[in-house]
C-alpha cells in the first residue's frame, strides 16, 4: 500500500530524467546506420516475429505500438528494422542496456543526489545546486541563455508559435519579482539542460526530464513532452495539472486501489479526490492510505531522493507463455539452473566491482492449476539467506520452489502434476556495501598490527539458521549463529567453535582460553606455529566472531618459528606447544570451491599458496576441510 510521508518543503528542486526509447538508442549507437530509421527491439523468440520490447519514435509515427508483435509491425511499417535483443542461457540478456544505463547515471550524478530508479530512469535532488546557482549566478543576471533551455515547457505559460514560446520562457526564467520557489525551479531547468547536453555529448543518448518540487510531480512531467525535451511544473500549476489527470495515470493507483476509487467513490480523475476530506478517506482506506490519497490529490509528496547509483536488487527471470509453460519439476530445475547461473555472475561482478554483498534470496513464480477450481490462488514467494556460488543458489532455489509448491498445492495435493508455471524468477536483495576495514584474505594467514581492528564481515553465510547483525556505526561487524558457519564456504570445525585473533592477548584473556596449535604446511614440509584461542560456548557482550578469528596468525611468531624449524632449534617448551595440531593439505583442496571465491581472493590465495597438481583428491566442499584436525 502507499506510504504517507511527512510533506517536505516546496523549496526542493527534484528532477526525473527518463531516457528516450533507451533500448532502441543503445542498438542505434551500435549500428549508426539505423539512426533516423524506424526501428524496434524485439524478443528473441520467433513466434509471430517476437514481442516488441521498445519502439523508436520514427516507427511510432508510422503506427507501430509496443503491444504488437514483429510480424504485425512489419505490416504496419514495412521498412521497420527489427533488432533482436541479445540472448544468453535461453533468455534475454539485458547487460548491454544495464551498462549503458550506468554510463548515463555516472554523468547525471555530478550535480546532486542521484537515485537510479531503473535501467533507464533516474531521480535527482538538485536543491543544493539550484540554491548555489541562484545565489552566485541568478538567471536574471545571465546575458544569454542556451537555446535548449528556452525550449523548456513551463506549465501554466501560454505561448503562440516557437519564437513567442522562447521569449515567454526566457521572461519566466529571468523574472526578478517571481515566486522564490519558481526561481529555484528556473535554476533547476538550467542545471538539467546542462546535464542532458553532457549525456548527449558523452553517450550519444537523448533523454527527457521533468522538474518540480517533488518526485511524484517530476515523474508525471518527464513523460509529457518527449523526446529530448524537459517540462517544468511551477507550484501555481499543480492544481491544473492534476485536475483532469486520469486516476489510473498516477503512480500506485494503476491497480486495485485505483479501481476501488473508481467503483466505490466514482473518482475518475485526481481532481475528483479533492471533494473528499482526509477523515473520510481514512475511514474508507485506513489512516495511512487515506492520508496519502489526500496529499496526492493536492500534489503533495514527501518522498526523498535516495542516494543510490547502483540497483537495490538483482533478478533473473523468465516468462513461459502458452504451450511453453513448465509442467514438471525437472523442467523447473533446468530453468532454475540457468537463472541461478546468471544471478551468480551478476552477484560476483557486483562484489568485485562495487564491494557489495546480497543477503536474501527470493523465488517468485506465477502458476495456475489445471485440475480444480482453485486456479486463482497465487503461488507464494519464498525467501532464505543467500549463499554465494551458482551451485548453492540453485540448491536453495529448488528448496524454495518445492516449499512454495507444497503450499500452493496444499499439503494433501499432488505436487507432481496438475500445475503449470508461467513465470519464474530468482532475486537477490538486501544488498549492502562491505563495511570499511574489512580484512583481505591475506590477513587470515599473515599478521596485522595488534592495535588494528579488522573483523571480517561474514559476507557469504552458508547457514539458513544464522542471523547477521551489522553495526555500521563503528568498526565492528557482529555475527550470531546457530552453527559456526562463517566463511566463503562452510566452516564446520568438529572440536568446537574455534577462532583466531592477533589482537592483544591480555585484553582477550578474560574471555578466551589459549590453545597452542600448529599448522602443518604439507607443500614444503615447514611447520608453522600459531596461537589459536578457543571461544567460550556462550558469547559475551561485545565479543565478535569472524573467519579472521579462525585463521589469523601472529607475524612475529610465524617468522621466529619458521626460522627455528628450518634450523632444527625448537626448544623443549616450543615442542610442548605443538601437541594438538591443525593442518591443511594442499593436494586435498577442492578447486571447484576455490573457483567460487571472488577473483581477487583467488589471486591472493594463489599468491600465498602454490597451485595444486592436476590430479586432486576431492575431499569436501567446505573450507573447514582445509583446516580440520589431523
Amino acid at each position: 500500500m502507499p506510504v504517507a510521508r511527512p510533506e517536505s518543503s516546496d523549496s526542493r528542486v527534484i528532477a526525473h530524467v527518463d531516457m528516450d526509447c533507451f533500448y532502441v538508442q543503445v542498438e542505434q549507437r551500435k549500428q549508426p546506420h539505423l539512426r533516423g530509421q524506424p526501428t524496434a527491439v524485439v524478443q528473441y523468440n520467433s513466434w509471430q516475429g517476437g514481442g516488441l520490447i521498445a519502439v523508436g519514435y520514427e516507427a511510432r509515427k508510422d503506427g507501430v505500438k509496443r503491444s504488437m508483435r514483429g510480424d504485425e509491425a512489419k505490416k504496419v511499417c514495412p521498412q521497420i528494422h527489427l533488432i533482436t535483443v541479445p540472448v544468453a542461457r535461453g533468455k534475454a540478456d539485458l547487460n548491454i542496456y544495464r551498462n549503458a544505463g550506468s554510463e548515463v547515471v555516472s554523468i547525471l550524478s555530478r550535480k546532486g543526489r542521484c537515485e537510479r530508479a531503473s535501467i533507464d530512469e533516474v531521480y535527482l535532488d538538485l536543491t543544493d545546486a539550484a540554491e548555489k546557482l541562484l545565489k552566485e549566478t541568478p538567471p536574471e543576471s545571465l546575458e544569454s541563455i542556451h537555446e535548449e533551455v528556452l525550449k523548456s515547457h513551463v506549465l501554466g505559460l501560454n505561448s503562440n508559435g516557437d519564437d513567442n514560446h522562447k521569449e515567454i520562457v526566457k521572461e519566466w526564467l529571468q523574472n526578478k519579482n517571481g515566486d522564490p520557489r519558481d526561481k529555484l525551479l528556473a535554476c533547476g531547468a538550467l542545471i538539467v539542460t546542462d546535464l542532458r547536453l553532457q549525456v548527449l555529448q558523452e553517450t550519444q543518448f537523448t533523454c527527457s526530464a521533468g522538474i518540480a518540487h517533488n518526485k511524484m510531480l517530476a515523474k508525471l512531467a518527464s513523460g509529457m513532452n518527449k523526446p529530448a525535451q524537459q517540462t517544468v511544473v511551477p507550484f501555481s500549476s499543480v492544481k491544473d495539472l492534476l485536475e483532469l489527470l486520469p486516476i489510473k495515470k498516477m503512480k500506485q493507483l494503476g491497480g486495485k486501489l485505483g479501481s476501488s476509487l473508481q467503483v466505490d467513490l466514482g473518482v475518475n480523475t485526481v481532481g475528483d479526490l479533492l471533494k473528499y476530506s482526509e477523515e473520510k478517506l481514512q475511514d474508507l482506506y485506513g489512516v495511512n492510505t487515506g492520508t496519502w490519497l489526500w496529499n496526492t490529490a493536492r500534489g503533495m509528496n514527501g518522498e526523498e531522493v535516495e542516494e543510490r547509483l547502483l540497483p537495490k536488487s538483482h533478478a533473473s527471470g523468465k516468462t513461459f507463455r502458452g504451450p511453453s509453460a513448465l509442467k514438471t519439476l525437472s523442467s523447473v530445475e533446468n530453468w532454475l539452473k540457468e537463472l541461478c547461473e546468471e544471478l551468480s555472475e551478476r552477484l560476483h561482478t557486483d562484489l568485485e566491482t562495487n564491494k557489495r554483498i546480497a543477503h536474501t534470496l527470493t523465488l517468485h513464480a506465477d502458476a495456475y492449476k489445471t485440475t480444480d477450481t482453485d486456479s486463482h490462488k497465487k503461488f507464494p514467494s519464498k525467501s532464505c539467506p543467500l549463499r554465494y556460488g551458482a551451485g548453492k543458489l540453485l540448491e536453495d532455489a529448488i528448496n524454495l520452489f518445492q516449499g512454495g509448491l507444497r503450499e500452493y498445492m496444499n499439503p494433501m495435493g499432488n505436487q507432481f502434476c496438475g500445475w503449470k508455471i508461467t513465470n519464474l524468477s530468482v532475486t537477490a536483495s538486501k544488498i549492502i556495501a562491505i563495511p570499511s576495514g574489512t580484512s583481505s584474505i591475506t590477513k587470515y594467514f599473515h599478521c596485522q598490527d595488534p592495535g588494528e581492528k579488522s573483523d571480517l564481515l561474514s559476507t557469504l553465510n552458508d547457514s539458513h539458521e544464522s542471523e547477521l547483525k551489522m553495526e555500521f556505526g563503528g568498526e565492528q561487524s557482529t555475527i550470531t549463529h546457530d552453527e559456526s558457519e562463517t566463511s566463503f564456504d562452510r566452516i564446520d570445525l568438529s572440536s568446537g567453535h574455534e577462532s583466531c585473533s592477533t589482537s592483544n592477548q591480555n585484553e582477550l584473556q578474560p574471555k578466551l582460553s589459549i590453545k597452542e596449535t600448529k599448522i602443518n604446511h604439507l607443500s614444503n614440509g615447514k611447520n608453522i606455529r600459531s596461537n589459536v584461542h578457543k571461544r567460550k560456548p556462550t558469547k559475551e557482550k561485545g565479543e565478535t566472531s569472524s573467519i579472521l578469528r579462525f585463521l589469523q596468525t601472529n607475524s612475529s611468531q610465524l617468522g621466529q618459528t619458521s626460522s627455528a624449524m628450518e634450523g632444527g632449534s625448537l626448544t623443549k617448551s616450543q615442542n610442548r606447544q605443538t601437541t594438538n595440531t591443525w593442518g591443511y593439505n594442499l593436494d586435498e583442496i577442492d578447486q571447484s570451491v576455490v573457483d567460487e571465491l571472488p577473483r581477487e581472493i583467488q589471486e591472493e590465495l594463489y599468491a600465498l599458496l602454490p597451485r595444486k597438481k592436476a590430479n586432486m583428491v576431492k575431499r569436501g566442499s567446505s573450507i573447514a576441510h582445509y583446516f580440520s584436525p589431523k
